[in-house]
């Protein structure tokens, strides 16, 4: 990081602050997103379970009640994991709002500091143009009293 001017120390904390808050957000919703994903691709698998089931055209009562059984209970762990996504999906939302709302907070010192950097360059700017005007204007004063 670039040294911090004196008068912006204090600002520079909370920058700091704020920085560490938004990577934090941000690691969280990665960590929902990712989740989110892993339930999404097993939800996937459940369903293609269900959807590719084969069905003999002649089967004994036991098998049948034994995949009916066992295709039931996919069944239960699929929606149990549609209840799960459902969460996730509420705290992804919750998640992706709390990263941009700590990403523009941060944002905003950032901006804060920069505007001062600029407001302190153009000042320094003014006072060597100033002191440059004021050295031509002595030259020149003495250059006329030399041709005298």
């Amino acid at each position: 990081m670039s040294r911090v001017h004196h008068d912006d120390r204090g600002l520079a904390a909370v920058a700091r602050v704020r920085s560490v808050r938004e990577t934090d957000s941000r690691i969280g919703l990665q960590h929902v997103l990712a989740e989110q994903a892993a339930l999404t691709s097993r939800l996937q698998r459940l369903d293609d379970a269900v959807t590719s089931a084969p069905v003999d055209l002649v089967t004994t009562p036991g098998e049948l009640l034994a995949r009916r059984t066992t295709l039931g209970n996919v069944g239960v762990l699929a929606g149990e994991v549609r209840t799960e996504l459902a969460t996730t999906d509420i705290v992804a939302a919750e998640a992706r709002a709390r990263w941009g709302a700590d990403r523009a907070r941060l944002a905003a010192v950032e901006l804060l500091l920069e505007r001062r950097a600029t407001v302190r360059r153009t000042e320094a700017a003014r006072r060597e143009a100033r002191e440059a005007d004021d050295i031509a204007a002595q030259r020149w004063a003495q250059a006329r009293e030399g041709a005298r």
